[in-house]
């Protein structure tokens, strides 16, 4: 076991603006409506092919969602491609200003 000590950083919740990404909410709102879609297709035991067969959603797509490549997919693609897989979708939109006198995620832990 390592004895050097080490520092305890609390994340945002939100782990796309903690690395600084520039698009942080999109990235993360897209993560969990990816991993709602994978839940279905696990719950259901579908294939990429049988999710094909039911949604009309590329296989491909499916695919590309199992491994988390988002970068094709915008937020209301995933939530169409939810509501053809028989899901309601609920959006909850809290707006705020960003926390006083920060401006980056990156200065929110000293980093910028």
């Amino acid at each position: 076991m390592n004895d050097e000590p080490f520092e305890l950083v609390r994340g945002s919740g939100n782990v796309f603006a903690d690395f600084g990404h520039p698009n942080a909410a999109i990235e993360q709102l897209k993560a969990l409506l990816a991993a709602k879609v994978i839940g279905v297709l696990d719950d259901r035991g579908l294939t990429v092919r049988k999710a094909e067969e039911l949604t009309g959603i590329a296989a491909a797509d499916f695919s590309r969602i199992r491994k988390t490549k988002l970068d094709r997919f915008t937020i209301d693609r995933l939530m169409m491609i939810l509501d053809r897989l028989d899901q309601d979708v609920e959006v909850r939109v809290t707006v705020r200003p960003h926390h006083e006198g920060i401006t980056s995620p990156q200065a929110l832990h000293g980093l910028g």
